[in-house]
């Protein structure tokens, strides 16, 4: 991989840093606006699967929809099972909640990065599209991380730990993606089963959490706008 692509990858690891340390800054202080940021995350996360790497896994697999779409429900179902297994552990105990809730997130952190650096491989538009949606919805991972803390424990200490911990989580995803180095057909795999995480995390956890939040049509044309921003995007990274 060049050594401009690496650094931009750092920079990306550290803009992911810091999206996800605004977003836990709001929970803790300002505790506003957060409806918003959410419903256009919602819109991005949908637009990365369904415009980005949906197609982009169907380029480097030859057309094969049958195994795109396999996969895709794959990673979907696989990320449904993993986040209801861990809500299933985190209700037992609030203790438990302290620790296991804000845990999945930074594990679901450090596949982002993983994604963003897989991305890469595929072509830097794909890597670019999907940084961009990482980049939304790593504030909703910062509020998440703080509220999932501070619902167990007051103990703010402990949320700020959590949230460091969640904020450096794409960046290790970065670097492990540098010692993977799939096939075409493999990577084309890995994105259909990107795809359908991120369209789990728009249409099961950001959508609906956003409306509950705040349920008006503000919040719904934030999910369009975001929706809207990364077909833009895709359409310029493609020219």
């Amino acid at each position: 991989m060049p050594m401009a692509t690496g650094l931009w990858l750092a920079a990306l690891g550290a803009a992911t840093a810091a999206a996800t340390l605004a977003g836990g800054l709001v929970t803790l202080r300002v505790r506003s606006g957060g409806h918003l940021i959410l419903g256009f995350s919602a819109g991005a996360v949908l637009g990365v699967a369904l415009l980005d790497l949906l197609p982009e896994a169907l380029v480097l697999t030859g057309d094969d929809r049958r195994q795109v779409a396999g996969l895709m429900v794959m990673g979907f179902l696989a990320y449904l099972a993993m986040s209801r297994g861990l809500r299933g552990l985190v209700s037992d105990t609030g203790r438990s909640q302290g620790v296991l809730g804000p845990a999945s997130l930074v594990a679901h952190s450090v596949l982002d990065g993983l994604g963003i650096g897989l991305g890469f491989q595929a072509s830097p538009a794909v890597g670019s599209v999907l940084a961009a949606a990482v980049l939304a919805h790593d504030f909703a991972d910062g509020v998440n991380t703080v509220t999932l803390s501070l619902s167990a424990s007051s103990d703010r200490r402990m949320a700020w730990t959590w949230l460091a911990a969640d904020a450096l989580a794409p960046l290790a995803g970065i670097v492990l993606s540098r010692l993977v180095h799939p096939s075409a057909a493999a990577l084309g795999a890995l994105l259909s089963i990107f795809s359908g995480v991120f369209l789990y995390l728009g249409a099961v956890e950001l959508i609906p959490e956003s409306h509950s939040r705040h349920p008006r049509a503000s919040v719904t044309m934030a999910t369009l706008v975001g929706l809207a921003v990364i077909g833009l995007a895709v359409r310029f990274a493609e020219r």
